[in-house]
């Protein structure tokens, strides 16, 4: 997947994080969630999965991370979902059906498309997102859309710095409003929302998943603890349920 998230190298370096520097769960969460939102973004330019994970051993990580989360149970569920789409059937990935899935997911939220490459400009440009991607970067920009602050819809790649498809980088750039641990944040969040509508839509979502390094270190308690605090900001932010599956747009717009 060619978003900001490889432009940057953003990647969970959980290093060193035994969850046990505080008795209190909420508090074990938070600081785990805080460290590792630090390593989260340290390096540049890394190759996306940092460690990968045999396809043969896949099956047994995923068990054991759910019944990780057994104490989140939204997360549980979120993850579960997730986990579902593997194995990849040969064929499936990035298919023009599915293209044209993440496309009716943007107009259905009321966000226009066009068919262009962001190449010749942004990947959004303030009014439109360019569509002539992969389907899990299209679903990854509705994400951001629906996670941006409002007053930065206008601006291109949402004034979060040019993403790497974007061919005016200049221009997005100078844009930029968020920095540092604010973009960092939304990023991530964003991130597990585009996971999270890939797998509502029936799309891999497993593969953005390892691909954006959800599971490296999958056996620390701290990587789970990332995940459910990660699952709770959405859940706070109106964006998915109770179950952990997004909220469709008519909800949404019933809410509103």
């Amino acid at each position: 997947m060619r978003e900001r998230l490889r432009d940057h190298g953003w990647h969970r370096g959980l290093h060193g994080l035994s969850g046990r520097a505080n008795d209190c769960p909420r508090a074990k969460r938070r600081l785990a969630t805080d460290r590792c939102l630090q390593a989260f973004f340290l390096g540049a330019h890394l190759t996306m999965i940092l460690t990968p994970i045999p396809s043969d051993r896949l099956d047994a990580v995923l068990k054991c991370f759910v019944d990780e989360l057994r104490d989140w149970p939204r997360a549980a569920a979120a993850f579960a979902r997730i986990a579902a789409t593997w194995p990849v059937a040969p064929g499936s990935v990035d298919t023009p059906a599915q293209r044209a899935d993440a496309v009716a997911l943007a107009h259905a939220f009321g966000i226009a498309t066009l068919d262009q490459e962001p190449a010749v400009a942004f990947s959004w440009d303030g009014q439109s997102i360019r569509t002539r991607s992969e389907a899990s970067v299209i679903v990854h920009e509705v994400a951001h859309w629906l996670l941006c602050a409002p007053e930065r819809r206008p601006l291109p790649d949402f004034g979060l710095g040019a993403g790497p498809e974007t061919g005016l980088k200049e221009i997005a750039n100078a844009a930029l409003q968020v920095s540092g641990a604010e973009r960092e944040a939304e990023e991530v969040l964003t991130s597990l929302l585009g996971i999270l509508w890939e797998a509502e839509l029936g799309q891999p979502a497993i593969l953005a998943c390892l691909e954006q390094n959800w599971l490296e270190g999958a056996h620390r308690a701290s990587t789970v603890m990332f995940f459910a605090d990660a699952i709770d900001q959405l859940y706070q932010a109106g964006l998915i349920g109770d179950d952990g599956r997004p909220i469709p747009p008519v909800l949404k717009a019933e809410a509103a």
